[in-house]
């Protein structure tokens, strides 16, 4: 036994705290209450979205678990932006800032009043990667639960374009495509805007929030399974509980975060998104929580790892069925368990629950007839979703999705945009012909500042009907509602001076999947020219929280992080 108030009890213990305890007992603490263990419960609820709309009711859960164990819960709340509400505009600079406000947030709170232990609460993208970073920051005993998946939304005009699909955010971005592009009319097209989105929840596919939560029950920090459970499922609330006496186990235990968490954990969780056929921001995030629990991680490694694992989940935004349909089908514990019969797995890693992966797996319970994961004979492709390119336009190196893809290499010339809103208008107003390389920069971490995600130009692009004849090449980044032949994080980035600052509308751009290349086709000595005439922006702002960001974050080989 650890002892519980190894922290607390510094703050809240003996005659010299008195003033403090005075201030808690203002707010409805006891005597009894500060001589328990001090958990924190940080959630993200906000009045903007229905991705933490939950929160404050999952925080309650977990609070009464938390005394049921004998623990005091001390609930915390912090910022949320999200990204399908701010894309295309200039309020989408915010969101990647926003995932290291949150963890700097919550950190700042649990150093200061001295928390024994803590339960994260997470929703929308930036907020798991940040509830999950802090976990390693602090490294006392905690975990982390995800809010949950919403449920598919259904259109009343069944035969319409969408009619007969279950909605999610990205029909909402696609459908806009299609009605700028005429192929849906006014009212269709507002029937998919008044029904994609139908109750509390993160967006509904294997889109960023749903890749990182089920990441994390792979990484085991969140326990496994708990993170499938939707939003608005009648069992969120019981697994909410239990998350509240679990991390008493940890506390009494004396159990952190990276006791439990390895390098080997991290292939885990990697395996798991790339199996699952998750968002590119995985790779982003994934490397962003190695870096605050101390593990050595690299691109290369996600790169090895999807050349041997399968897509076996077949999952929007490029499959079939949505978050709520894998977790009928049984959800990670039985992609988990393909792995692991597959042998891509390193079974005997901890987790929260006290218990390995391994171990976690072997109680996984597949329905039978689920179409949702395959067997491994029948996997939708032989290799993972994403893929680490390298070349003259990113010597730092590029992610691509390629799940779903059927090609792996495309030759077009390059149209090159400044900005997501001239590219997007580009495509509205009929300005880009199949073949061509849409070319998106000064939107990376610095650039942008804030690696904005380009979600309205892909949107744009399938609704139009060019998804599958255009390629697109960012140094931003993408929402894991994208899908078509697109490529970011693309090292070093334009305002830093990377190669992709020389391009000029017409230069021969070249993507080589099984190669990993990234190429254009202008000689060494030409690039080199043109880069020795280019001249830095200006930066974007000048004070404030997106200033100071820009002057530190580092670049997204190394997770767009701040504090290296």
């Amino acid at each position: 036994m650890a002892d519980p108030t190894h922290k607390s009890r510094t703050l809240l213990q003996g005659p010299d705290r008195a003033v403090a305890r005075s201030m808690m007992k203002a707010v409805g603490f006891t005597d009894a209450d500060l001589a328990r263990p001090q958990i924190g419960v940080a959630h993200c609820w906000i009045g903007t979205m229905p991705c933490n709309w939950n929160h404050r009711e999952l925080a309650q859960r977990v609070m009464e678990g938390i005394r049921a164990a004998g623990g005091t819960p001390i609930e915390v709340n912090t910022v949320a932006i999200n990204d399908a509400i701010t894309t295309g505009t200039e309020g989408m600079k915010t969101s990647l800032v926003s995932r290291e406000v949150i963890a700097d947030s919550v950190e700042l709170v649990a150093r200061g009043h001295m928390f024994d232990g803590i339960v994260t609460i997470s929703g929308c993208d930036k907020t798991i990667p940040a509830m999950g970073m802090v976990l390693g920051r602090l490294d006392i005993p905690g975990l982390t639960l995800y809010g949950g998946s919403i449920a598919a939304g259904r259109c009343t005009r069944p035969n319409s374009l969408f009619g007969e699909r279950k909605l999610t955010i990205q029909e909402a971005y696609e459908a806009l495509g299609a009605f700028n592009a005429g192929r849906i009319s006014e009212e269709e097209f507002k029937d998919v805007e008044d029904h994609a989105c139908p109750g509390a929840g993160a967006c509904g596919g294997q889109f960023t929030a749903n890749t990182m939560a089920t990441a994390y029950e792979m990484l085991g920090i969140a326990p496994m399974g708990a993170n499938d459970v939707p939003a608005v499922d009648s069992g969120k609330a019981d697994v909410a509980f239990e998350c509240g006496r679990l991390v008493m186990e940890l506390v009494l235990k004396g159990i952190t975060p990276r006791q439990l968490v390895t390098r080997r954990s991290f292939e885990n969780a990697i395996a798991g998104v790339m199996a699952t056929g998750g968002s590119t921001n995985a790779v982003l995030h994934l490397l962003a929580t190695a870096h605050d629990f101390g593990v050595a991680l690299a691109l290369e490694d996600f790169d090895r790892i999807s050349r041997s694992t399968p897509v076996i989940a077949d999952m929007r935004p490029w499959g079939t069925y949505t978050a709520p349909e894998m977790y009928e089908a049984g959800g990670m514990p039985v992609v988990g368990k393909r792995l692991l019969q597959a042998g891509l797995l390193h079974p005997g890693e901890a987790t929260v629950t006290g218990r390995t992966l391994g171990e976690e797996i072997e109680r996984a319970r597949e329905p039978a007839g689920q179409q949702v994961i395959r067997p491994l004979d029948q996997p939708l492709k032989k290799e993972g979703g994403l893929a680490i390119l390298r070349g003259s336009l990113a010597p730092g190196a590029c992610v691509i999705k390629i799940s779903g893809q059927n090609k792996s290499l495309h030759r077009g010339p390059a149209r090159v945009f400044e900005n997501e809103e001239d590219a997007f208008h580009a495509i509205k107003t009929g300005r880009i012909q199949p073949n061509d390389v849409m070319v998106l920069r000064y939107e990376g971490p610095k650039g942008g500042p804030g690696m904005r995600e380009m979600q309205l130009v892909t949107g744009a692009l399938q609704g139009a009907g060019l998804g599958e004849t255009v390629a697109l090449i960012t140094d931003g980044r993408f929402s894991g509602a994208t899908r078509g032949f697109v490529i970011g994080h693309i090292v070093p980035e334009a305002a830093e001076g990377g190669p992709i600052a020389a391009l000029r509308d017409g230069d021969v751009v070249v993507i080589d999947v099984d190669n990993r290349r990234l190429d254009v086709e202008l000689s060494d000595a030409e690039l080199a020219q043109r880069l020795a005439q280019w001249k830095a922006p200006a930066p974007r702002y000048a004070s404030g929280v997106l200033a100071k960001y820009a002057k530190l974050v580092a670049d997204a080989s190394r997770g767009a992080v701040t504090d290296l």
